[in-house]
């Protein structure tokens, strides 16, 4: 028999423990298991009318899967700041202190850790780390370019500052994870407007060419002339990402009646899209090298053994 779909109105576009509502005789275990409600995680559930986002997941985890103590942390952390998309389905990343016990839950990314004074707050009534732990986790559990991609929203919403990052990791010098910091905020900027656009960024730095300036507004006799994504102004060098907004006609004329002046104006203006980005970075870093090499740009030779100059954290304003 199919199962029912009886929805009483308590439960309607709410989130709520299965077990409490079946012991308050709201549902049997059976119409639970109907179509009317969706199972976000063991014992967790949602109305099924109601839009279903990584923040609806964060807020029922914080509220009712880990101890006190644990906090939302990581990109979903980010995710809650405004600076990261989550997908509805992915998983939460949780921290929880040394010594603190948390069952294992599909869906739940546990970390844990030590936790300081002031490395989580409410927000918003969900316990999420702060701005400045929330940069050390990523910096720790992601890769170099990604955890710079957090840092890049963090700092582009004035959520922290740099020097801030800067000061949580060397209060923590010696603790694992506060070199990746230093080296995460190094390479960070708060003039990055998409991830895309700190992805490239960061690769071309981390490919041994010089740091590009962002969001870089070019001027004639003050006059304004046109605002690249990435600028070399030095050698009139500057790359354009062709994000998904360039698919509108009206703002893809826009933008090439802009870089044709820059053209004019004698500016060399590179190009990438995503698939560049995804499939041939490589080949697209040795453009950029060579339209900097034309324009007088000479790299300074690593010594033996020596790797690229790393971006330095004093580097960054």
């Amino acid at each position: 028999m199919p199962r029912s779909s009886r929805r009483p109105p308590q439960l309607r576009g709410r989130v709520f423990r299965g077990s409490r509502a079946v012991a308050r005789g709201l549902l049997t275990r059976n119409e639970l298991r109907s179509s009317a409600w969706r199972p976000l995680f063991r014992d967790v559930y949602a109305d099924a009318q109601l839009p279903v986002t990584h923040r609806t997941r964060c807020e029922a985890v914080a509220r009712w899967l880990v101890p006190p103590g644990a906090a939302i942390a990581g990109r979903s952390a980010a995710a809650l700041y405004g600076c990261w998309r989550a997908g509805a389905d992915d998983a939460v990343d949780v921290l929880v202190p040394r010594g603190v016990r948390v069952g294992s839950v599909a869906g739940l990314r546990v970390h844990r850790g030590p936790v300081d004074a002031g490395d989580v707050v409410d927000r918003v009534g969900t316990v999420v780390t702060s701005p400045e732990r929330t940069c050390w986790d990523v910096a720790s559990w992601l890769d170099l370019v990604e955890a710079v991609v957090v840092i890049d929203a963090m700092l582009s919403r004035r959520l922290t500052e740099v020097s801030a990052l800067r000061g949580y990791a060397l209060d923590r010098a010696g603790r694992r994870g506060w070199r990746a910091m230093l080296r995460a905020v190094g390479l960070a900027d708060a003039g990055a407007e998409s991830p895309q656009e700190s992805r490239t960024r960061v690769r071309l730095v981390l490919a041994g060419l010089p740091r590009p300036r962002t969001q870089w507004v070019v001027s004639d006799r003050g006059r304004f002339v046109a605002r690249v994504d990435l600028a070399w102004p030095d050698y009139r060098v500057a790359v354009e990402y062709d994000g998904l907004w360039h698919d509108e006609p009206a703002q893809f004329d826009s933008d090439r009646r802009r870089l044709n002046k820059l053209v004019g104006g004698d500016w060399i203006v590179l190009h990438l899209t995503a698939r560049r980005l995804r499939e041939d970075f490589d080949g697209f870093v040795a453009e950029v090298r060579a339209a900097l090499r034309a324009r007088g740009h000479r790299a300074r030779p690593a010594g033996p053994g020596r790797a690229p100059a790393m971006v330095r954290p004093s580097d960054v304003g």
